[in-house]
């Protein structure tokens, strides 16, 4: 199925999403990587406020390529999303709805997900330059100092992902290969 939606969004947009389903976000999400999450956690360990609210927000597991003159960013395809699953069942329990990324995730990430009603995105890899045209604006929000791996807030419009597990726990990876095995 074909869905257009507006993010930042709450469980009751999520609960119609079936794994497999293509969907075309409009609005914000926020990026983070490897050592943005390190340092979400550490300040979540402290007792510390993170630098956006996670509440019904989605992040985009990447790190840009430098833009180019008259482009909000540059290059914008996804990172391998299993690097952050040591980080992602806190931050889905502290209201996360959503993770874009690419590449399989852990047991204890798709049991947070259908604990939370939460989802897990998909994006093309190898299609960053494609991806980006659908970038409108990207600020750094936090950590400018690590680079690429900074914290930045976009405003995307029909930004193309696929549902990979859904809040039921469906997993398009699991099923396609399943379906594969039977041919």
């Amino acid at each position: 199925m074909e869905r257009h939606m507006t993010v930042p969004f709450g469980k009751k947009e999520t609960s119609g999403l079936k794994s497999g389903d293509y969907v075309y976000l409009t609005g914000t999400i926020y990026t983070a990587r490897d050592a943005a999450h390190k340092r979400m956690y550490e300040a979540l360990q402290r007792g510390e406020s993170l630098p956006f609210d996670l509440k019904d927000n989605l992040i985009y597991y990447m790190g840009p390529s430098p833009a180019r003159e008259g482009r909000p960013i540059g290059s914008a395809g996804p990172t391998t999303a299993s690097r952050m699953d040591k980080y992602a069942p806190a931050l889905l329990d502290l209201g996360l709805r959503g993770m874009i990324g690419k590449g399989r995730r852990s047991e204890d990430v798709k049991e947070a997900i259908v604990r939370n009603k939460a989802v897990y995105f998909a994006a093309v890899g190898g299609a960053g330059a494609l991806l980006s045209k659908s970038i409108l604006r990207s600020e750094v929000i936090a950590y400018d100092d690590l680079g690429t791996e900074a914290i930045r807030k976009l405003e995307v419009k029909d930004f193309p992902v696929i549902v990979v597990i859904d809040p039921e726990g469906n997993n398009l990876y699991e099923t396609a290969i399943a379906a594969y095995r039977e041919e």
